[in-house]
């Protein structure tokens, strides 16, 4: 089996698809890295790999866009397995803290630590990359650039850790995807869907949602992305907490759902699947 992650070696993707291989128990997978969220689930959805694990939400700094548009483009796939990381940022470089000049790093991690740069590296061009291991492999041997990254990133490319931790939130942490193809699952404590709504009248979104209230499904998130189609379109991404084994999850999902079809335009189950929370 071989499996795509945001790469290359040493990003947080890696640690998560590490431990969603132990567990999946699917020992000897292959990691593949992939430049970008769209290429792991590319190379997921052309046949180039047989699972993908992409981040889908970060606790500061919410959704990660890249991945919700592209699983809305690709309805084929499924959701596996949930894993929620704790996210620890460490300040690498070849030089000292007073040198640097230069901070890289994926765009979601200068955000989650741009109070500390802000405090510790006021004047540092912040500088973004396609990961945190990519900015930890371009600053390697620079005495004036930094990359915001994990440790481990810092081992594989051989730099001092200059400061840790130094992202802003002391629980900052990611929750990643595991995707396969295939049949989507109805039995799980969490299940994720998308939809976009028939008509754009008051209270239309209230009675889509009115689905899952009255059968007791906590939603735990909604985030809306543009469809890309037409300005005050939008499609809504849910996650839902389903009740126990005893009451029926499957039902209980499959109740919501028809009762949720006839408003929408378009929904798409990315199914429903186990959490493991590291945090």
């Amino acid at each position: 089996m071989r499996i795509a992650f945001l790469g290359p070696v040493g990003t947080y993707g890696e640690q998560a698809a590490l431990q969603l291989m132990q567990l999946e128990a699917l020992d000897g997978a292959e990691l593949v890295p992939q430049l970008g969220i769209r290429a792991v689930i590319q190379a997921l959805a052309g046949g180039d790999c047989e699972a993908a694990v992409v981040p889908v939400e970060n606790s500061v700094e919410g959704g990660v866009t890249a991945c919700l548009d592209a699983l809305w483009e690709h309805p084929d796939l499924a959701i596996a397995h949930a894993l929620v990381l704790p996210i620890r940022h460490a300040l690498l470089g070849s030089g000292s803290l007073e040198g640097i000049s230069e901070v890289l790093s994926h765009p979601q991690a200068l955000a989650q630590c741009s109070q500390w740069l802000a405090e510790h590296l006021p004047d540092a061009l912040q500088l973004p990359t396609s990961s945190t291991a990519a900015a930890a492999r371009m600053v390697a041997g620079s005495r004036f650039r930094a990359a915001i990254a994990s440790r481990q990133a810092g081992v594989e490319h051989g730099l001092a850790e200059l400061a840790y931790p130094i992202n802003d939130a002391a629980g900052n942490c990611t929750r990643f995807l595991l995707l396969r193809r295939g049949p989507r699952g109805r039995n799980g404590p969490l299940a994720s869907l998308a939809f976009s709504l028939r008509s754009n009248q008051p209270g239309a979104l209230l009675r889509a949602l009115a689905c899952f209230a009255h059968r007791q499904l906590n939603m735990s998130r909604i985030e809306s992305r543009p469809s890309k189609r037409e300005l005050g379109e939008y499609i809504f991404f849910v996650d839902l907490e389903l009740p126990p084994q005893s009451q029926s999850p499957a039902a209980a999902l499959a109740a919501a759902l028809e009762e949720l079809e006839p408003l929408c335009e378009h929904l798409t189950l990315f199914g429903a699947y186990p959490l493991t929370n590291l945090a």
